[in-house]
This record gives structure tokens, sequence and C-alpha cells, in this order.
């Protein structure tokens, strides 16, 4: 089992690293510039090219049946399930294969909105809270101690 976690904006890397400990599976962070990560013997840490997608790129080749991926990205999260892996999003809402259909065309439409919006813009997502690092919690090991019983 791994954890490939999408770092460069994830919010919940300490959390990562604590259920990672506990289960004793290794983490790479993966970013397109240095990002600190504790000195310890199951975190690694890469660090890609600053070119469009390089971190997914990395991301999505290792991704398979053994990988929980940590990300926020869409596309990304897309790709990982079809090679597989369970994915999981930093506000602890799981990515399924059921999911990512709906997730995709909203993603499309909200760009589309964006790039046409006069005026007041269209707001992101909601700010990153609590109650999103406690489901995140709860939703990593959860995903971690069935991969362990086999799924």
């Amino acid at each position: 089992m791994k954890i490939l976690v999408d770092a460069d904006a994830c919010p919940v890397k300490d959390e990562i690293y604590k259920v990672a400990w506990r289960h004793e599976v290794p983490v790479t962070i993966v970013s397109n510039s240095p990002i600190r990560v504790p000195a310890h013997p199951l975190v690694d840490r890469v660090v890609v090219s600053d070119g469009f997608d390089a971190a997914d790129d990395w991301i999505a080749e290792r991704a398979d049946a053994q990988a929980v991926c940590i990300t926020a990205d869409i596309l990304l999260a897309d790709r990982c399930l079809k090679a597989g892996a369970v994915v999981i999003a930093p506000n602890g809402k799981p990515f399924t294969l059921s999911s990512i259909g709906a997730a995709v065309a909203t993603r499309a439409i909200m760009a589309d909105l964006r790039a046409g919006a006069v005026g007041d813009p269209i707001g992101g997502p909601p700010p990153f809270g609590k109650t999103d690092r406690s489901r995140f919690l709860s939703a990593l090991d959860e995903a971690l101690m069935r991969m362990k019983r086999g799924r």
C-alpha cells in the first residue's frame, strides 16, 4: 500500500502523516517546488518539473489498486480511479467511479461560467474548515483499513 499526495495546495499533509504512520504506510509527497516534509522513513518527497500537469502525470503513472491518492484535482482523480486507486479529496469526500463523471462535467460547466462571467466573479468552493479536516481523517483511515482487509 502507498499514499500519493498531490501536495502543492494540499491543506491536510499533517493529517496524512499521522494516519500513514499509524498504519505504517509509505507516503509520497509530489509537488512542483520543494515542500518541507518530516524526516521519517515512511515519507518521501518528489519534486517534478514546473511543467503543466507534471505532478499529476507523475502520480497518475504510479496510481494502482494499492494506492490511495489525495487530490482536489478532478481530472487527476479521474485518471487515478481508472488505474484502480482509491481517491480522496482533502475535504474527505471520496471520488468514485460512479461520481467522477458528474464531477468532471460540473468542473467543465463551472470553467465555462467563470470564463464568461462579467461583473461579479463566480466563487469557488467554500473555505476549508475543521469539519473538512475531521472528515478527511476518517476517510483516509477507513480507506487504509479497507485496503488492509483486501477491500
